[in-house]
């Protein structure tokens, strides 16, 4: 079962790097995949992936610094990134059993990924209601530098980015229980 261990370790990591940008983590393991750093078992690190990825990618960043565009973003983005989760996550278990691999993809990968969105829709949310928008885009370079940090050190040491997303999710559901807390206590 060690044999399998990394591979999962690894997929959970990049999944929940889709949880911060849905895109971006694809793009990494796509250009990781092209370049040989990466062997992958799909059609990931073609160049046509690339193409389509880094359109996807950039769209993404771009929109997440548009207000009223990054909440709305937000709804379609959950559902997209658990999707996306399981998907690279599974992409890179090469050497895992089927039921192994469908199974960490689907529960820990996309549940994770569904997860880290929900928790950072939830802070800008707050950041919306509590700044009117202008906290925001600041949230959005947080994100966007979450995504790139998980995704490199995934593909560096996804043991160091699981242990990063643990503390990022007790941050995270910390901030918006006293977020929630002090709005309670105002009203």
């Amino acid at each position: 079962m060690s044999d399998f261990a990394l591979p999962i370790v690894l997929g959970i990591a990049l999944a929940a790097a889709t949880g911060f940008r849905v895109f971006l983590p694809m793009l990494i393991v796509s250009a990781a995949a092209y370049t040989g750093h990466l062997p992958l078992d799909n059609s990931f690190g073609t160049p046509a992936a690339l193409i389509m990825l880094s359109a996807a990618a950039v769209a993404e960043i771009i929109a997440y610094y548009i207000p009223v565009v990054d909440n709305l973003l937000d709804s379609l983005a959950t559902p997209a990134a658990f999707i996306a989760g399981t998907v690279v996550s599974a992409a890179v278990m090469t050497d895992v059993p089927p039921m192994v691999k469908w199974t960490a993809a689907v529960i820990a990968g996309g549940g994770l990924a569904g997860l880290t969105q929900g928790l950072t829709s939830a802070l800008r949310a707050h950041s919306t209601v509590l700044t009117g928008g202008l906290g925001n885009p600041i949230i959005a370079t947080v994100e966007l530098g979450g995504a790139l940090l998980m995704s490199f050190l995934a593909l560096m040491v996804p043991a160091a980015a699981v242990a990063l997303i643990v503390l990022f999710l007790w941050l995270a559901i910390r901030l918006v229980f006293l977020g929630v807390h002090s709005k309670n206590r105002t009203q």
